[in-house]
């Protein structure tokens, strides 16, 4: 199953997603007589997240077909959900990205860092450049999210507290950043630095993490591209790991890491392709052009 967020009648409010229709959870509420959360982060927190899964695919489906659905282009798409309590970010977990920025990638632990809700924009809001950076860089990263409140969790047993995966563009103000690695969470942390959606892909949809490749595509072009299994530290130790730094709630977000950040400009358009899923798509301003 596939969960998305759009904008109706100036409001956000949760949808599921097919490749031919999109659906609000408060229609299907009101016409199948089901009483789902109505939107993305309390489906979540809810708990309720398998059990409404498990109806989409032994009846929900059908029925849901039945209802007037809107098409895909008829919809506009916000952040999946704009409040989460973490987002844990995952710096250089690909050797190759490393290499891009002349450091050696951690090979001990993970090299987390953690931003703010207020980075968050969804697909095809505008990534603004801020005054205080002249070379920003976008990254295409896959992001896991939390289903299951949990602490210490195993490697072996990650995978069962993850509701779904996203697609997720993650910027840096990489010139801060190399001034001082002191200055990581500053150069990741400012206004529109985290665009998260369109889709949450319930792990049900698919079949092996490892194998799913991550492409950052800029102005239509393939920037760079890399599979899962490349990285340093994978989903299921990504989890655990963090799982045992602190207690990790419904909703939180991890964000794997990048096969290659590229520099962005004033007027680039940046996409966040991962194998089966629906792209992330964001167009680029720069804050200090025109003024």
């Amino acid at each position: 199953m596939r969960l998305g967020t759009i904008l109706q009648n100036n409001q956000e409010t949760g949808a599921i997603v097919t490749d031919k229709w999109v659906v609000t959870v408060e229609k299907v509420n009101a016409e199948l007589g089901t009483d789902w959360p109505v939107n993305v982060f309390e489906i979540i927190q809810s708990g309720r997240l398998e059990e409404m899964r498990d109806w989409f695919d032994e009846e929900g489906k059908a029925k849901v077909e039945e209802l007037d659905c809107l098409s895909g282009e008829e919809v506009t798409y916000g952040p999946l959900y704009r409040h989460p309590r973490k987002i844990w970010g995952i710096g250089l977990n690909y050797v190759e990205h490393a290499s891009d920025l002349s450091e050696n990638a951690p090979n001990t632990e993970p090299a987390s860092f953690m931003k703010p809700d207020t980075t968050i924009i969804g697909p095809e809001d505008t990534i603004e450049i801020p005054h205080q950076s002249d070379r920003t860089t976008a990254e295409s990263e896959l992001g896991i999210i939390i289903g299951k409140e949990c602490k210490d969790v195993s490697e072996e047993n990650a995978l069962d507290v993850v509701a779904g995966y996203t697609t997720i563009i993650d910027m840096t103000a990489e010139d801060i950043l190399q001034k001082n690695p002191r200055y990581l969470t500053r150069s990741k942390s400012f206004d529109t630095f985290f665009s998260f959606g369109p889709q949450l892909v319930t792990t049900d949809e698919v079949e092996e993490v490892d194998n799913l490749n991550v492409s950052t595509v800029i102005n239509g072009g393939l920037h760079r591209k890399n599979v899962v299994s490349n990285m340093t530290f994978s989903p299921r130790y990504l989890v655990s790991f963090h799982s045992k730094v602190m207690k990790l709630l419904p909703g939180d977000i991890i964000s794997t890491g990048t096969p290659g950040a590229v520099v962005i400009r004033n007027g680039d358009v940046v996409e966040c392709q991962i194998d089966g899923f629906a792209t992330l798509v964001n167009k680029v301003k720069d804050s200090k052009e025109n003024q």
